[in-house]
């Protein structure tokens, strides 16, 4: 396991301390969790559940379909 330093000021560190206490986990713990939460590169499980519960919502080919053309551009 990878060890990495922080530096806080004191406001920020007793922020973190509350808010792992709070939690009920070390201080470290509390720190990877919000690392985790922040650096995610998928749908949390809650988001993906959604998919197909609203049953009118066009899809995204229906929508393209009525979007207008690209505006004329002046060349440079």
């Amino acid at each position: 396991m990878s060890q990495v330093t922080l530096c806080l000021d004191e406001e920020t560190a007793e922020r973190t301390r509350q808010a792992a206490q709070r939690d009920g986990v070390s201080q470290s713990q509390w720190v990877a969790d919000l690392i985790r939460e922040r650096t995610r590169t998928d749908w949390p499980p809650q988001i993906r559940a959604l998919a197909g519960a609203w049953s009118d919502m066009p899809l995204s080919e229906e929508i393209r379909v009525a979007a207008a053309g690209d505006a004329d551009r002046k060349p440079l």
